[in-house]
């Protein structure tokens, strides 16, 4: 199967010039400017080579990393059938998006058959990953709207983003402002489905400042046994950043908040049909950068998530509820030096992450009231993370190299600084072909709960050990204006994987146990297609505008056999395939199709009225049909959209029906002043 994939690939790639949506994906509104991968120029003559990414530690454009970015534009959110981050990464090969409940109540994203706890979510450079949980990883305070666009680097990212990125990070880069604007938008929908936001922002051009606030809920399809909807929710977001430019350097500074409550469902247990969860995220970050040849990026944070935990809603005498708070400060200063020989770059970091909880933890000394509640954090843990980096970047005629080293040391373990390299190769030839080739390694610290969380029929570990991850890719990239594709074959090698494992034959109140499962090999291959019709047509318009496809196989080395059960690391996406067109109607009115097929391995125990009936089923394949009409203009744009159109029963988590078709419409409005 594995020479059959690459054969399959290689006779792809042979056959006609294609390149990269894994590197650049793009899906553009009707008059939107349009650019290729490289700054080649199109037919709306813009140039994307001076957009910089973070493949490495030393930011370089698109064009010239020397390891393959995904870069999901402003153009791409606004053309796709989204409402949120989640939404928009569906659409990303190798990223696979886990959903429970409607809209993404709660989400789980990971990449290239990972888990989510096994990805670094960054907001503008930022680290704002919860060590409690990746459950909670992308509760924003950011509306879709407000970003300009998505890295995703995919595979071990240790000398780039640091720790906990053991198969990749993704960064979400805000939009700044260029002078006075005003924005809103306003849509509504199925299920009582409602999402409103405001948008200002000021520039004089040396100091800018802009702010945003949110507000979205929904009823939600899902009903308890006893007929009522529990899957509600309602989420408030506010967002301020702010920018000053001076000759020396410059300094951006942000705050933000997102309070969620949702009905949880049967979300974390099949036998309660009642559960609910609120979230409240806090966040503050000041980063600046100098200027000239020797550049130092100094940057601190604070990150606060809040969590209360209701297994029976509302009733904490019938069960109690969990109460957990993380607080994460951070500190570092990376810098580099550009010389003849190339750009190194140096850097350390230092992140304290604090759990007070009534449940996960060791045994506090004095407990700590909660407010507004009737209990105390009763348990505790601390924990120092600090990372060393060195890299060396080199650009020489064709070819992009870097190689570097990060040193970790975390007082969670009992270990010394441990050293994990990075090595990173690209060559153009040919005039239009680029081949990259890489061996990366990273590290992931428990989470919090992994560690501690032995309730509800479950039995954490308190001395699992780090993972561990090491992987070859290589790739290659074909781009013309109207013409690219991406074709990458990787290898990933885990090992002291974590996971939660239930061994069926103890029976059905066999307990789930967080355990180091060895060794975990990784086998994937990964292609993206996309077309510019009217270029490749030689014509000023078409009908239809774009094609992008893109397809990732992934096959592991491990199967935990008939009498166990895994219930994240094992159940990944074996298939994927996503195809998207774009269309110009008539004028300013533009459509978007959408179809996404996936196939997941795993397989889960059936439930039958809240009661185990001791069944396994593996997981169907299944295939959604997406559609969006917009009518676009300078300010503003109107449309109309549907989500799984053909109206599909398909399950992301076992026992968790997600909902049939959905229709939406709004308005988006933007003006400057």
């Amino acid at each position: 199967m594995k020479f059959l994939s690459c054969a399959v690939i290689a006779a792809m790639i042979s056959y006609a010039p294609m390149a990269g949506a894994s590197e650049y994906f793009e899906f553009s509104e009707p008059n939107q400017q349009q650019v290729t991968k490289d700054g080649k120029q199109t037919a709306s003559g813009i140039i994307l080579d001076s957009v910089s990414v973070t493949g490495s530690r030393v930011q370089m454009t698109l064009g010239k990393s020397a390891r393959i970015v995904t870069v999901i534009d402003s153009s791409s959110i606004a053309a796709l059938p989204v409402q949120s981050v989640n939404d928009l990464l569906k659409y990303a090969a190798g990223v696979d998006v886990r959903q429970r409940g409607e809209m993404g109540a709660q989400t789980d994203i990971s990449v290239r058959g990972g888990t989510f706890d096994q990805i670094a979510i960054f907001l503008n450079g930022i680290n704002i990953c919860d060590p409690q949980t990746g459950h909670n990883a992308v509760d924003l305070p950011v509306d879709i709207n407000e970003i300009e666009r998505i890295e995703v680097l995919s595979g071990p990212a240790g000398v780039a983003y640091g720790s906990s990125s053991l198969l990749g990070a993704i960064n979400i880069i805000t939009k700044e402002v260029s002078g006075p604007a005003l924005g809103a938008h306003l849509e509504g929908g199925s299920y009582g489905y409602l999402n409103a936001g405001v948008r200002g922002g000021h520039s004089n051009g040396r100091l800018s400042n802009q702010l945003s606030a949110g507000y979205m809920r929904s009823d939600g399809s899902s009903r308890s046994s006893d007929g009522r909807l529990n899957a509600d929710y309602q989420t408030y977001k506010v967002f301020y950043n702010g920018k000053y430019i001076h000759e020396l350097a410059d300094v951006k500074w942000s705050a933000g908040m997102t309070s969620r409550d949702f009905g949880s469902n049967t979300f974390y247990s099949a036998k309660f049909d009642n559960q609910f969860e609120h979230t409240l995220k806090t966040f503050f970050s000041l980063q600046a950068e100098t200027r000239g040849k020797l550049r130092f990026s100094p940057k601190v944070y604070w990150n606060r998530m809040q969590d209360r935990f209701e297994l029976v809603r509302g009733d904490s005498g019938k069960v109690p509820f969990n109460y957990n708070r993380t607080s994460v400060w951070g500190a570092s200063v990376d810098g580099y030096v550009e010389t003849v020989i190339g750009k190194t770059a140096f850097g350390v970091e230092m992140r304290n992450e604090d759990l007070i909880s009534t449940n996960l933890g060791d045994p506090l000394s004095v407990p700590k009231p909660i407010h507004k509640a009737d209990t105390s954090y009763g348990k505790g843990l601390n924990r120092t993370n600090i990372s060393i980096f060195l890299e060396h970047s080199v650009l020489w005629r064709n070819l992009s190299a870097s190689a570097g080293v990060a040193a970790v040391k975390n007082t969670g373990n009992e270990d010394d600084f441990k050293f994990y390299p990075g090595v990173n190769l690209s060559y153009r030839f040919a005039g239009d072909w680029k081949a990259y080739a890489s061996y990366n390694s990273s590290l992931r610290m428990p989470t919090f709960t992994e560690l501690f969380y032995s309730v509800g029929g479950h039995k954490a570990d308190r001395n699992l050990k780090a993972e561990k991850m090491q992987a070859l890719e290589g790739g290659i990239r074909f781009s013309k204006p109207w013409i690219s594709a991406v074709a990458t074959v990787y290898y990933n090698m885990g090992s002291d994987m974590i996971d939660w494992v239930k061994n069926l034959s103890e029976g059905e109140d066999a307990p789930w146990r967080s355990v180091n499962y060895t060794k975990i090999n990784t086998f994937g291959q990964e292609f993206s297609l996309r077309m510019d019709i009217p270029s490749l047509l030689m014509r000023k318009s078409f009908f239809v505008r774009t094609i992008d496809l893109s397809y990732s196989h992934i096959s592991q080395n491990k199967d935990l056999g008939a009498d166990k059960q895994s219930k994240y690391a094992l159940e990944y996406l074996r298939h994927k395939a996503v195809a998207h067109v774009g269309f110009n109607i008539w004028k300013s009115l533009g459509a978007a199709l959408s179809w996404r097929w996936q196939d997941r391995v795993g397989n889960y125990e059936r439930y039958d009225k809240l009661a185990p009936t001791g069944q396994m089923v593996s997981y169907k394949p299944y295939s959604l049909v997406d559609l969006r009409f917009a009518w676009t203009r300078k300010i503003y744009s109107v449309y109309l959209e549907a989500n799984n159109l053909l109206d599909h029963t398909y399950y992301d988590y076992g026992n968790i029906p997600q909902p049939g078709i959905t229709v939406k419409a709004g308005i988006v409005v933007n003006m400057r002043l």
